[in-house]
């Protein structure tokens, strides 16, 4: 890729989790059929809002219209800056929130023909922009349409839903969407964002009174997904199927295969169909983002962490822009040798999502 810059010395930098916005609400109404207009009024989430700014107020873009809703000026603040060699696109349209399952459809239908048009067919010159195929798993029939329309696109390079849900995704209704992916050889993206809104379950045992409260239970949805692909034995009945967890932090996943690999060895005989330890699974089949990266104020034990998940495998950068809890790609890390540094920033993405 174009030597636009290299702050970190690396390779290069592969950024798994970067948010375009629609200009307006009319630019994503072009697509969407208008019976759907009166309900789908607003970007926002309906509650769990930041209290202050969600969106960094540097990113507004000085054409006019909010964060990430600019390609030029999205390039500039992060793909010129950084030397971002791809940047991986992942809407926000809460598409799992909505009872009616075919306006879900149409929604999902809405954002990927918005996101081609705007961002991959058009303001894409070098390819540095690869998208994801949104889908409505209330239907898994319209998803697995959905995929099968969007999977030859030169720039498509995952399937992407929300973590809110109302049922765990190793359960069988949504096999016809991992056998979709498996099929076009297509990751499966799973980004938080809709947990306890509309038909959703709360990622906790009750509904949060807070922002704060609901942003910090997020990664329990995460968590919840996983276990039940491992023990649902969803890798063992779709053995190409690869699942990215993006944005739903990272720190928490050593402890978690520590628990599950104990209870495999002593509950094997309850979930034959999990035939190897879940860790195994997990590195041959799953990839986690690193933002939020969770940090701890020794930055030692942040390396024990990677040490202990197996981030020279698992771990994908991703910046989260335009968020404000962005992680910059020079200033959030520790200090780390080069091997891990290029696996984490570069070459497990690029292996991943098949990128040149």
């Amino acid at each position: 890729m174009a030597e636009i810059g290299k702050p970190n010395k690396l390779n290069g930098i592969i950024d798994c989790d970067v948010h375009p916005i629609p200009r307006k609400l009319e630019e994503l109404h072009a697509y969407l059929p208008s019976r759907w207009h009166k309900h789908y009024v607003s970007f926002s989430r309906p509650f769990y809002n930041h209290p202050h700014h969600v969106l960094r107020l540097d990113a507004l873009p000085e054409k006019g219209g909010a964060p990430g809703s600019d390609p030029d000026f999205l390039r500039e603040q992060l793909i010129n800056q950084f030397g971002i060699d791809y940047a991986i696109l992942l809407p926000i349209p809460n598409i799992t929130m909505w009872p009616n399952p075919t306006m879900a459809a149409d929604l999902a239908r809405a954002y990927n023909q918005w996101l081609a048009d705007k961002w991959l067919d058009n303001n894409n010159f070098d390819g540095r922009f690869k998208g994801s195929i949104t889908v409505a798993p209330q239907d898994p029939q319209a998803a697995v349409r959905e995929i099968e329309h969007w999977a030859s696109h030169p720039h498509m390079v995952q399937v992407l839903t929300d973590s809110g849900s109302d049922m765990n995704y190793g359960h069988k209704q949504f096999h016809p969407i991992y056998e979709a992916c498996e099929h076009f050889g297509l990751p499966f993206a799973i980004h938080p964002t809709s947990e306890g809104l509309g038909i959703n379950s709360p990622a906790s045992p009750g509904y949060p009174t807070t922002y704060f409260e609901w942003s910090t239970s997020l990664t329990f949805s995460v968590q919840a997904h996983l276990v039940s692909f491992i023990s649902e034995g969803v890798f063992e009945r779709f053995p190409g199927l690869k699942v990215a967890l993006v944005e739903g932090g990272s720190s928490w996943l050593a402890p978690l295969l520590w628990r599950l690999d104990e209870g495999w060895r002593g509950l094997r005989n309850e979930v034959p169909w999990v035939k190897k330890r879940p860790s195994e699974y997990v590195r041959e089949n799953v990839r986690v983002t690193s933002q939020p990266l969770h940090s701890p104020e020794n930055k030692e034990h942040l390396l024990q962490i990677f040490d202990m998940m197996n981030a020279k495998e698992v771990m994908m950068y991703a910046s989260d822009y335009p968020h404000w809890d962005f992680d910059s790609p020079i200033r959030t890390f520790p200090k780390m040798d080069k091997d891990l540094k290029n696996r984490i920033f570069y070459e497990n993405a690029k292996e991943f999502y098949k990128l040149p």
